[in-house]
C-alpha cells in the first residue's frame, strides 16, 4: 500500500468521526453490559471487540453468556442477526477484489457504519478506493475496541446505575436512519426497508424475521432499480 500524506489521512479521519462518537458510546454500552450481566472485565470486553467486532452480535452474546446458551443456539442466532452483511458483501465484491492480504480483514471488519462510509464517500485525492476502504475499516475497528474497553473501566469506577444502557444500540440505528433520510432526496429505498421489515415482523416471529426481511428488501430494490433504468432508457 503506497504511503498516504497527512492531509489525506486527516480527511479520512474526519469522515469517520461520526462513527468514532457512536462507537465509543455503543462500545462502552457493551462493556458496561458485559460486566453487569456476566462479571467479565476489560480483557474480555476488548478481546470480543477485537475478534468479534459485531455490535448487535456482541450485545446478543452477553445474554447468551449470562444464560449459558448452547453453542449451536449462539451460532444460529449470530447468523440471523448479522445475515444482512451478506448483501453488503455482494455489493462490494468488485471494490474489494485485488486488495491482496487486506481483503480478508476488510471483509471481517465490514459493519453497517463502515459500509455506509465506503459506499457514499469519495476517497481523498491520490488515495485509491481500496486504500480508503481499508483505512476506514481499520479506524472504525480501533474505535470499537476502545469503546468496549472504556465501558468496562467505567462500570468498575463510576458508582452509578447503568440500567437501560442496552438501548444505545437501537438509538444508533435510529440515528443512522435519520441521517441517511436527511442526506438523500430519494427516500424509496428507506421506505422499502422499513415497510418490508414491518411486514416480515408481522408475518414471522421476532426471532426469525430478519432473514425474510433482508431477502424481500433485496428483491424489491432490484425490481425498482431495473424499473428505473428502463424508464430512463425510454
Amino acid at each position: 500500500m503506497k504511503s498516504i500524506n497527512k492531509k489525506a489521512m486527516k480527511t479520512i479521519f474526519l469522515d469517520t468521526v461520526p462513527v468514532l462518537t457512536g462507537y465509543l458510546f455503543l462500545g462502552a454500552g457493551f462493556g458496561i453490559l458485559l460486566a453487569e450481566k456476566t462479571g467479565h472485565g476489560i480483557l474480555w470486553a476488548m478481546s470480543m471487540g477485537l475478534f468479534m467486532f459485531a455490535g448487535s452480535g456482541q450485545y446478543l452474546a452477553v445474554s447468551m453468556l449470562a444464560e449459558h446458551a448452547p453453542v449451536i443456539s449462539a451460532a444460529i442466532a449470530t447468523f440471523l442477526v448479522n445475515a444482512r452483511h451478506i448483501f453488503y458483501g455482494i455489493s462490494l465484491l468488485d471494490t474489494y477484489t485485488g486488495s491482496d492480504w487486506k481483503r480478508p480483514y476488510m471483509i471481517f471488519a465490514l459493519t453497517d457504519e463502515t459500509y455506509s462510509l465506503v459506499t457514499q464517500n469519495q476517497p481523498p485525492e491520490n488515495v485509491s478506493r481500496r486504500q480508503y476502504c481499508f483505512l476506514v475499516s481499520l479506524l472504525n475497528h480501533i474505535y470499537w475496541i476502545a469503546g468496549c474497553g472504556l465501558g468496562s473501566l467505567l462500570r468498575n469506577t463510576l458508582p452509578i446505575s447503568f440500567e437501560g444502557v442496552e438501548f444505545v444500540l437501537t438509538a444508533l440505528f435510529v440515528t443512522l436512519f435519520v441521517e441517511q433520510w436527511l442526506s438523500h432526496k430519494r427516500h424509496l429505498p428507506a421506505i422499502i426497508g422499513v415497510g418490508a421489515t414491518v411486514l416480515c415482523l408481522l408475518i414471522f416471529s421476532k426471532e426469525i424475521f430478519l432473514i425474510p426481511s433482508m431477502v424481500l428488501i433485496a428483491l424489491l430494490l432490484t425490481v425498482t432499480q431495473k424499473t428505473g433504468r428502463r424508464a430512463n432508457d425510454v
